[in-house]
């Protein structure tokens, strides 16, 4: 399902961990405006997926193009700038810095320096807590932290991790709400790795299921969810 629009394209991706490879001959596609969610059980391969993407990993074979660029080689702290912000799995924020603080961090390599209104009014929570160190938020603030963080550098494409591990269904519901959201006013392309597969597919375009490393199936999320055998062999619902 790739075409000349899309903003990132994936070749042939195998990657892992030393000699060991866990992804194995990866093709996928995200175009700008769209919601793909990565599926599967653990140890498919979906967070090694993300971490290759966004340059922790190194790539043993294939190809990863970003808006025509070639990100072989690119360095982590350049993902940024050049578009791409990943939100690791585990809520990470820092702790001895404000809400505020994090969210400025996230916006450094914004020339000039913008306001963080935007940010806070995705995120009323955070508004009234923009004061309080990372530490004393609750779970379900620190992923909102997390993901206001990443929107704070602008990105083009977001790569998140896991967003609703451990969140009250309110709280993962608000998430998925605004991912909705800002596919559809901002464009922004989301490639989304998640457990919980029915909130997943409710937002996404298209779903990918991942087993052992390799692409099990890749169809529109709406086909996906209404097709009983596959999400029985491999999402388990």
């Amino acid at each position: 399902m790739s075409n000349a629009g899309d903003l990132l394209k994936v070749e042939g991706l195998t990657a892992g961990y030393g000699a060991a490879p866990v992804l194995h001959e990866v093709t996928l596609s995200v175009g700008a405006g769209r919601i793909v969610a990565v599926l599967g059980a653990n140890g498919a391969g979906k967070t090694t997926l993300l971490r290759t993407l966004s340059g922790l990993l190194p790539l043993a074979a294939g190809r990863v193009m970003f808006d025509g660029l070639d990100l072989r080689g690119v360095k982590v702290e350049k993902m940024v700038r050049h578009g791409i912000a990943h939100v690791p799995e585990g809520r990470g924020v820092v702790t001895e810095l404000t809400v505020d603080e994090n969210l400025r961090l996230g916006g450094l390599w914004r020339k000039p320096r913008e306001p963080l209104d935007e940010i806070y009014d995705l995120f009323p929570a955070l508004a009234q807590r923009k004061n309080h160190l990372g530490h004393q938020l609750s779970g379900g603030e620190r992923q909102m932290l997390a993901i206001g963080r990443a929107l704070a550098a602008k990105p083009r494409l977001l790569l998140l991790d896991e967003p609703s591990l451990g969140l009250a269904p309110k709280i993962t519901s608000q998430i998925m709400g605004l991912l909705r959201d800002l596919r559809d006013r901002t464009g922004l392309a989301v490639l989304l790795v998640e457990q919980n597969v029915r909130s997943a597919l409710s937002i996404a375009d298209e779903g990918i299921v991942l087993n052992l490393g390799r692409i099990a199936a890749r169809e529109k999320a709406d086909k996906l969810a209404d097709d009983a055998d596959l999400r029985h062999a491999y999402l388990g619902f």
